[in-house]
């Protein structure tokens, strides 16, 4: 990724229980943000977390992010785009209502796989209802994993705008996402500044982190490729590292969020999915090296000095107390888990999640 060794997060603002931050030394075209709130730490801590519950999750933190971008008068007119089932997580409507955002319309729109002969051939949009507020910004609430969808759904939206001789001020997308998300991005942006000079640019807020998606399998070897959020070569809020590590058994669920629509809509789906990970690290746990899979979980091989702690996890910004601590506290974690065995955390999470979730199970 394009200057990421060289990114650090620095604070931005901390008001009404949320923290944010910026990306700063990247020499991006955009703006990126990373902001982290209680509710959403335990979002993406707690996959017992589901229906109604993710939604209500993300109000606060979004609500406060669009706060400061009226302020900062980045948003004035706005258009939401509901890029469907995915986006009626993000409360972006409600968010705007309670910062007295005008939202002049929704625009809904499903895109959707193609196969052919089982393999994936594309994407198609199977359901559209656009409508166009000319030099406004529009508002996206999605996970981006691959951002194959995102960039599909753009693109036809812009397309629909120039074909009625319009053109949008900015776009604000709000995800639970992964680095690929900032190559897109800044890609976007050039490609529509060549038919829209003013464009101001993206601006993304990312709840919690930028994570990463396993590029393999994993130390476990049950990891989904290119879908699985994990921290190795991300940027984590500091917020979030020091709740995750303060548990001991969240850095080892099998993804960030998991599947964000099944969580919401297909809930049995989701523990299906949560217990089919712990009952497969159960099966593995004998042959799985419990220090490969700690560092994978940390991003980084352990031990690792404080300067190149900091170096990694891009806290340069960070103030040294505040960061020494969460490093100590780390250390700390590392140390408590030298007489655990993965057996043990795997058969407490498939107690904990079969007794909370039990009325979701078939």
């Amino acid at each position: 990724m394009k200057n990421w060794d060289e990114v650090t997060l620095a604070p931005e603002f901390s008001e009404q229980g949320v923290d944010c931050y910026r990306l700063e030394g990247g020499d991006y075209l955009n703006e990126y943000y990373v902001v982290s709130e209680a509710e959403t730490r335990k979002l993406l801590n707690v996959p017992e977390v589901v229906g109604y519950e993710v939604y209500r999750c993300l109000l606060q933190s979004t609500s406060q992010m669009l706060y400061y971008f009226k302020e900062q008068k980045k948003v004035t007119t706005a258009n939401i785009l509901s890029i469907l089932r995915g986006a009626l997580n993000y409360p972006l409507e409600e968010s705007c209502y309670r910062e007295h955002i005008r939202v002049h319309d929704i625009s809904f729109l499903s895109s959707e796989r193609v196969f052919e002969q089982d393999q994936i051939a594309g994407l198609a949009i199977k359901y559209s209802k656009l409508t166009m507020v000319p030099d406004s910004t529009l508002l996206i609430g999605d996970i981006i994993a691959t951002g194959e969808t995102l960039v599909h759904c753009l693109r036809y939206v812009t397309d629909f705008y120039r074909e009625h001789g319009m053109r949008l001020r900015n776009i604000i997308i709000f995800t639970i996402g992964g680095t690929k998300g900032i190559d897109l991005l800044e890609r976007l942006t050039l490609e529509f500044r060549e038919f829209w000079p003013e464009f101001e640019g993206f601006i993304a807020v990312y709840y919690e982190g930028i994570f990463s998606t396993y590029e393999d399998k994993g130390v476990s070897g049950i990891n989904l490729p290119g879908v699985d959020f994990y921290w190795k070569g991300g940027i984590v809020a500091p917020e979030f590292r020091r709740q995750t590590l303060s548990m001991r058994n969240p850095l080892f669920e099998k993804c960030v969020i998991y599947d964000g629509g099944a969580r919401r809509y297909e809930i049995y789906e989701h523990v299906e999915e949560v217990l089919a990970f712990w009952k497969g690290l159960l099966e593995r746990s004998g042959q799985i090296d419990k220090k490969a899979l700690l560092d994978e979980k940390l991003g980084y091989p352990t031990p690792v000095s404080y300067e190149e702690w900091v170096h990694r996890n891009h806290y340069e910004k960070i103030k040294e107390s505040r960061a020494k601590w969460l490093y100590k506290q780390e250390q700390g974690y590392i140390e408590s888990l030298k007489d655990v065995e993965i057996r043990e955390i795997a058969e407490e999470r498939i107690q904990e999640f079969s007794s909370a979730l039990h009325k979701y199970m078939i």
